[in-house]
């Protein structure tokens, strides 16, 4: 609760957010997730020391450049639909909940720093297939579906609540109101196709215009993850009020489609260094900017050069 009544990011402090940890813990660590559920992780040592290395790394490299740090708890696919396929009750369920938002505390009291605050970030995924949603909820639905998840990150003294990789808006306004229900800030965070356009068919902005509409206004901000930066680059361009609400982006580094990252056997890990430059242009799209990470196939070196790339943006300004 350090951080809940005022966000480091909403004030300008620029942050870094982490990058795949799913995919980092696949194709770099072998470790096997089922359902792509890294809290699953958890259950042995050798998970939880990855997960441990990673969090640990991007703690270094935040405080390295002087920016904070979103500490993403590993819980994307740990909801009620999807801890049920994986045989996990709800006492377990919250037990990797405490243990996460613990894990995080015990990290931010060890490396943060004034130059570098560290925000506690409770991840919430969708209800259905992150790329493909075979069921779409009401607003009320996603509330009541969310609500418990919700509430645990705000008992347990997360900052804020992210809701990763919405694919309509319907179950994003039902977190936001959720979020508000439980007094913590809630982010969200779409994915786009390869057209720039949600899963859904929904423009980008119209999307985000509707979740603002039907809540008041009530999220804190909304970010773009799960897709290159290729994908919704042209859709910022053509600009508007709305992409000042958008202070967060986690883009991937496949220019590969949803479709095709779904049937992919390797990584594709693209260029870091392009990826870096690619961000540097989008910079001077989002007039708010504040929280860069990475999604699937990033690690440390893309979000390091996303660092990079900024520091010479405000170089260039000053």
């Amino acid at each position: 609760m350090k951080y809940r009544d005022a966000l480091p990011q909403l004030n300008g402090q620029q942050m870094i957010a982490d990058g795949g940890l799913e995919t980092t813990l696949v194709f770099h660590e072998g470790i096997s997730l089922p359902l792509f559920a890294a809290f699953m992780a958890l259950e042995t040592r050798e998970g939880r020391e990855a997960i441990a290395r990673y969090m640990r790394g991007f703690a270094d490299l935040a405080v390295r450049n002087r920016r904070g740090f979103v500490m993403d708890t590993p819980t994307w696919r740990a909801s009620p639909r999807w801890a049920a396929e994986l045989g996990v009750g709800r006492e377990q369920l919250e037990a990797v909940h405490r243990t996460s938002v613990a894990t995080l505390r015990d990290l931010r009291d060890a490396l943060e720093t004034p130059q570098s605050p560290f925000v506690i970030n409770g991840v919430i995924g969708p209800h259905s297939d992150g790329y493909a949603p075979s069921e779409i909820l009401t607003a009320e639905e996603a509330e009541a579906y969310h609500q418990t998840q919700v509430e645990w990150f705000a008992a347990m003294g997360a900052d804020m609540v992210s809701a990763i990789t919405m694919t309509y808006a319907e179950e994003a306004i039902g977190i936001v109101q959720a979020a508000r229900s439980a007094a913590i800030p809630a982010v969200i965070s779409f994915t786009v196709e390869t057209d720039g356009r949600l899963p859904s068919g929904q423009s980008l902005r119209g999307a985000v215009e509707q979740v603002d509409a039907e809540t008041g206004g009530a999220a804190a901000y909304f970010m773009i993850n799960c897709a290159h930066p290729d994908h919704f680059a042209g859709v910022l361009a053509e600009g508007g009020k709305w992409t000042a609400r958008i202070r967060g982006l986690r883009a991937n580094a496949s220019r590969l489609s949803h479709a095709e990252l779904d049937e992919a056997e390797e990584l594709d890990d693209g260029d870091p260094q392009e990826f870096g430059a690619l961000h540097r242009d989008l910079a001077h799209l989002l007039p708010n900017l504040t929280v860069v990470g990475g999604c699937c196939g990033t690690d440390h070196r893309h979000v390091e050069h996303v660092c990079t790339a900024g520091r010479h943006t405000a170089a260039a300004a000053g």
